[in-house]
């Protein structure tokens, strides 16, 4: 991970006057695979000099971006300040350049000790070329790999026999399934493939997921149960009693049919721990249930109520083959391998010492895909132990973790220790993570957003993540990673002084497990004491479900992430964490953002969603010349001047903007749409206003590179704009009245993928021979359509379909029928659709999934 740092320093140098600084840090780049290498063999001294190697890195980078600070503040400053200051430096500027002076000569120095220190170890000194940016060949794509297809693989059969028992209408009393089966099996895969299942969903009013493990506090749990089935902040919870929330949670269940999943159960008694005060899962009488995984058969009889308990077997030899095969020898390798017949017979002795495991199969599987050597294959086979002794899961990801390409990669897995077991991990904010640690290299001819898909894709391949659902609004991908993994690479991470976590389990005052090398980047989860980060030079802090976090001044800091947390002394400390890349406050209260914001010069991401802030978001946020992604929730703001929009168009940079607002004035709307208009870099545009401005459908005639668009809440749109940009992948348009058909202007968009649509009070609606190429979802709400008009050969991809208060629409129109990858249709508040529709019939005999929902 020292290599990382330094290639972290590599790319932001610039055009300072140090490059010496520069020269050095690339020969010690080279001289760090030899020194990893020797550091791993547990040579104490390499440690050491390693550590002083990551720390030089880091130092130096700080005095760098110091310097360049003080360039970009000047070149941004207005009036007759600013004036003097780009050309001659300030009487200030001059006291600080002084500083970094010395500063750089006092790392020079230590880097000349270094030098000599690893002369002395024999590490290679003469190779000073730059190590080379490894990329992933087989970059594939993630869709290959469907949702938790781990557990699907050879537990089909228990999928439906569980979801089955949850949904059973017979028995009205209280109950829990559980399951049972050691570490690996595919229990909590199971469960979530079941909590998520449509089937589950619908049945059920209300439904919660909670992570028990080894150590828990019941009271934390009743307050994450109480927040995800009423919506409540976390942070308004923290000074509730336990059988106040308790009670809370026992009132608003006791008028809902529930599910309520507890995973990674250890001891008997934790129902009884959760249900002791205020008695907070009443019985109904009403179907509710109760879904438990654990490791222990005498937990899962111990529930007191009628429990069906589940022992999840492992794999047999056929079923463990299957999934092995899926995942080692992909039917897009197959065709490339010229003797499959020898890999699968070695691949078929693989899977055996695996021992029916579908974790130990999909890592392994996984690992292997890559490494497409029979010598390589038979040396596993014949070196490695079966998985009985208890080291094989360990030795298969030490070696996938090991084989990854490059250590970007490797530093990119690590990180996912930093969330919470069992935390669904929002793909396109990992990514932002990834690039503000600067774990992605620049690529030519790639965005860095681009090689940090790849990237994920690699993980996804090699099994060492999840896809946990592709399928949210506007098309969001989220991720997961068995808690297994994430245990080894918290136990990596913390060895490598990469990353400490603190949880209830470490407790506060966790350490890297390493003496020699101190962690710059902390994780502090589930703690209901007040933490206050006290290492100086940390550079990232990220903090979920904390009762209370007070900052200290953290001038290092370039990571910022506070989720489901109550935050001290923000707006005192911010604004000069002049490092800072990403600002993260999700889910939190009572913050102010102060106009000092503006004075973070490199924040690249700043993500306000779920948070109320006690301010207006200043105008300073928009003078950041590196602003890329600006998510501002709910928040208070106020667009800037027209003329000011106007003059930093060439400067605005932004690829992300959301805002969801309501209760603005006329000014506000016009103001808006000038500045929204400048972006003309956006990826993604989300904006919600109550009401929406007709004009603002326009805004994006110049944005080419738009991914997708959510816009809302439109009064009346007459019509759409003729054209929009052929990139979008996803829209979503909601609208009181939409006039004009909009199919033969969207049908038109080569990639899109998913579309929704809210408010067409036309009486027809036509989709023509050729129209939606690739679109694979639609949902259609509040038509007022009688006739729709489907050509064949329209939407050859559409698998999915959702028809919601289409109050005139008699009868479902025979077109359904050309749809050829239909295999999903919702029909929402359409009482007038009989199950007797003809079409329907024959769609449900053609093997769609029709759902009349009420």
């Amino acid at each position: 991970m020292a290599e990382s740092a330094v290639s972290t320093v590599l790319g932001s140098v610039g055009t300072l006057e140090v490059s010496f600084l520069k020269d050095e840090l690339m020969r010690l780049q080279a001289y760090l695979k030899d020194a990893d290498t020797k550091w791993r063999s547990r040579n104490a001294r390499v440690a050491v000099l390693v550590s002083q190697i990551r720390d030089a890195a880091y130092e130096a980078q700080n005095v760098i971006e110091a310097a360049d600070y003080m360039k970009k503040r000047n070149r941004l400053k207005k009036g007759f300040m600013g004036a003097i200051s780009r050309y001659a430096p300030l009487p200030s500027d001059l006291v600080a350049l002084r500083k970094v002076g010395v500063e750089i000569q006092r790392i020079k120095r230590k880097l000349d000790e270094i030098f000599v220190g690893a002369e002395k170890m024999k590490i290679d000194l003469d190779n000073t070329g730059l190590v080379e940016h490894e990329f992933p060949q087989d970059f594939g794509v993630m869709q290959q790999h469907s949702q938790d297809d781990v557990v699907m693989v050879g537990f089909e059969d228990e999928h439906k026999e569980l979801v089955d028992k949850l949904v059973d209408t017979n028995k009205s009393m209280l109950s829990a399934v559980s399951i049972v089966a050691m570490g690996g099996a595919g229990k909590t895969t199971l469960a979530r493939k079941i909590y998520t299942s449509s089937r589950v969903k619908e049945h059920f009013d209300t439904i919660a997921w909670v992570t028990v493990s080894q150590t828990f506090k019941g009271i934390e749990l009743l307050k994450d149960i109480m927040k995800q089935i009423t919506g409540k902040k976390y942070e308004s919870l923290n000074q509730m009693l336990e059988h106040e929330v308790g009670k809370e949670i026992h009132d608003f269940l006791l008028e809902n049919k529930y599910l309520v999943v507890l995973d990674d159960v250890w001891e008997t008694d934790t129902w009884e721990q959760l249900n002791r005060k205020g008695k907070a899962f009443p019985d109904a009488a009403n179907g509710s249930r109760v879904l438990l995984t654990t490791r222990k058969e005498d937990v899962a009889n111990h529930v007191q109520m009628p429990t069906h308990v589940h022992p999840l077997k492992k794999l047999d030899e056929e079923k463990s083959w299957k999934l092995f095969s899926s995942k080692a020898l992909p039917s897009y390798k197959r065709s490339v391998i010229l003797d499959v017949d020898e890999f699968e017979k070695l691949g078929r002795n693989l899977a055996k010492k695996c021992d029916g495991l579908p974790l130990a199969l999909a890592v392994l599987g996984g690992y292997l895909s890559k490494t497409l050597n029979r010598q390589a294959w038979s040396s596993i086979l014949f070196d490695w132990p079966s998985t009985k002794d208890g080291h094989m899961m360990r030795n298969i990801l030490a070696r996938s973790y090991k084989d990854l390409p490059n250590h970007y990669l490797r530093s990119c897995f690590l990180y996912l220790a930093a969330f919470p077991e069992d935390y669904e991990i929002d793909v396109a904010d990992l990514i932002n993570l990834w690039i503000a640690e600067s774990f992605i290299p620049y690529t030519p001819n790639y965005k860095l957003e681009e090689t940090a898909c790849k990237y994920l894709t690699e993980l996804v391949q090699r099994s060492l993540v999840q896809i946990a659902s592709e399928t949210r609004e506007l098309g969001q991908v989220s991720i997961w990673i068995h808690d297994i993994l994430r245990d080894w690479c918290i136990e990596q991470a913390r060895e490598d002084g990469f990353l400490d976590v603190i949880d209830k389990t470490t407790g506060q005052f966790g350490a890297s497990s390493s003496d020699k090398l101190i962690s710059y980047r902390s994780c502090f989860q589930n703690l209901s004491d007040e933490i206050s980060p006290g290492a100086p030079n940390v550079r990232t802090l990220l903090c979920f479900k904390l009762s209370s976090v007070s900052l200290p001044k953290l001038r290092f800091l370039r990571v910022l992430r506070i989720e489901d947390s109550r935050l001290e002394g923000f707006s005192r400390v911010i604004g000069r964490c002049i490092h800072l890349r990403y600002l993260g406050l999700l889910n939190g209260e009572g913050v102010t953002l102060p106009s000092s914001i503006g004075q973070l010069l490199y924040l690249q991401t700043i993500d306000l969603s779920g948070t109320e802030l006690d301010s207006v978001v200043p105008n300073s946020l928009w003078d950041i010349p590196s602003l890329r992604h600006a998510f501002l929730g709910r928040n208070l703001f106020s667009p800037p001047p027209p003329a000011w929009s106007l003059r930093r168009q060439q400067q605005n940079k932004l690829q992300t903007f959301h805002l969801y607002r309501t209760l603005v004035g006329t000014n506000w709307y016009h103001d808006m749409v000038i500045f929204v208009g400048q972006m003309k870099q956006l990826t993604g545009l989300c904006i919600y206003l109550g009401p929406m401005p007709a004009g603002m459908v326009n805004i994006f005639a110049n944005m080419p590179h738009l991914v997708y668009i959510f816009l809302g809440q439109f009064d009346v749109l007459d019509k759409l704009p003729d054209k929009f940009p052929q990139s979008l992948q996803s829209v979503r348009l909601d609208a009181n009245v939409i006039e004009q058909d909009p199919m033969p202007i969207l049908e038109k968009l080569p990639c899109l993928v998913l579309l929704v649509l809210e408010g067409y009070q036309g009486q027809t609606m036509t989709c023509s021979a050729k129209g939606f190429p690739r679109l694979q979802r639609l949902q259609l709400g509040k038509f007022s359509t009688e006739e729709w008009t489907m050509e064949v050969g329209t939407m050859p991809k559409l698998s999915r379909l959702q028809l919601l208060w289409f109050s005139k629409m008699i009868k479902l129109p025979q077109g359904l029928m050309h749809l050829l990858s239909l295999y999903n249709l919702e029909l929402h508040g359409m009482p007038q659709i009989s199950e007797d529709d003809s079409t329907l019939k024959k769609l449900q005999r053609k093997g769609c999934e029709v759902k009349l929902i009420s």
